[in-house]
């Protein structure tokens, strides 16, 4: 699948989504105009939100791509042992000191 299709499959579960909400919305105004308290939602709206949120859900992970694995020393990899000692990563240059005692 391409990334155009992971797209469609969003906005499609994002409209089921919305179709889901604009349902239990009129279901809460129905329930108004009979004068019964709300409970709960109907079974069928709950189906349709977990739906979505599943379709949803896919259509995210597979349009971000593949992940990278996250290695806590890819930073250190080009650097010998000299550099290590000298902490650069903590060395700000460009900061609000400067405009206080100039």
């Amino acid at each position: 699948m391409g990334s155009s299709s992971h797209k469609i499959c969003i906005t499609f579960g994002l409209l089921v989504l919305a179709h889901a909400a604009y349902s239990a919305a009129q279901h809460r105004a129905y329930l108004r105009l009979i004068k019964n308290d709300f409970t709960r939602l109907p079974l069928d709206i709950l189906v349709q939100c977990l739906i979505s949120l599943l379709i949803i859900c896919y259509g995210v992970v597979h349009i971000a791509g593949a992940f990278k694995e996250i290695q806590s020393s890819a930073e250190l990899e080009n650097k010998n042992w000299e550099m290590l000692s000298n902490r650069q990563s903590f060395c700000s240059f460009n900061h609000r000191g400067k405009a206080l005692f100039a």
